[in-house]
């Protein structure tokens, strides 16, 4: 693909004590759209997770409607590890989805690489917040579209890019956030997006 780092590791590699780099990269989008899941498929390691039961309270401020199955939720972040060889280490961290804790974005974004933005199709208008807020910081991102098993609407990638008035040179592509080898697909498209747009940075400077 022409990046630096074309391919993920399809087994843990033991992360050195010399280790000198981490790439911190963020997971967003909406509430239920499978950041969680993404973060644990693709981990080398246990991730942390900060789930918690869903309650009654919260009823009413919580929408729901669309992932009626679902029992817990996000209320911090969730971070995985994927060591990409013995000096390089790939931090990944998954940002809460209900609009209530989306103040700790901003945070999560600090010393961010890049970011990769999960979209349920059937509620793509819950995407609309993560891109403003990334294109805000300025930062790079690619769109994953988690496609759902549930998921009758079938939207081309075509459609979701006029959807999101994605423009053309962000990377749009299809994912399971619950396979690791579809999961890796969307990391490798990103680092391949930041290898390009640096490339193209020093092309220019």
């Amino acid at each position: 693909m022409g990046s630096a780092i074309s391919e993920l590791p399809s087994r843990p590699t033991p992360l050195a004590d010399t280790a000198e780099t981490g790439l911190k990269i963020v997971i967003v989008g909406g509430f239920g759209v499978g950041k969680t899941t993404l973060v644990r498929s693709v981990s080398d390691i246990r991730p942390l997770n900060t789930e918690e039961v869903m309650t009654e309270a919260g009823l009413g401020v919580d929408e729901t409607n669309a992932v009626a199955t679902k029992t817990t939720t996000t209320v911090a972040f969730d971070f995985g590890r994927i060591s990409l060889n013995e000096r390089m280490v790939l931090y990944l961290f998954g940002a809460p989805g209900q609009e209530r804790f989306w103040f700790l974005w901003d945070r999560l974004f600090s010393g961010t690489l890049g970011a990769v933005v999960l979209v349920d199709t059937r509620r793509m208008d819950e995407s609309w917040y993560a891109i403003d807020r990334l294109e805000h910081h300025k930062m790079p991102f690619v769109v994953a579209v988690n496609r759902f098993d549930d998921d009758r609407s079938r939207y081309s990638l075509e459609e979701v890019r006029q959807a999101l008035a994605l423009p053309g040179h962000v990377p749009l592509i299809d994912c399971d956030a619950r396979a690791r080898s579809s999961g890796k697909d969307v990391l490798i498209t990103l680092v391949d997006h930041l290898h390009e747009l640096a490339k193209t940075r020093e092309m220019t400077a």
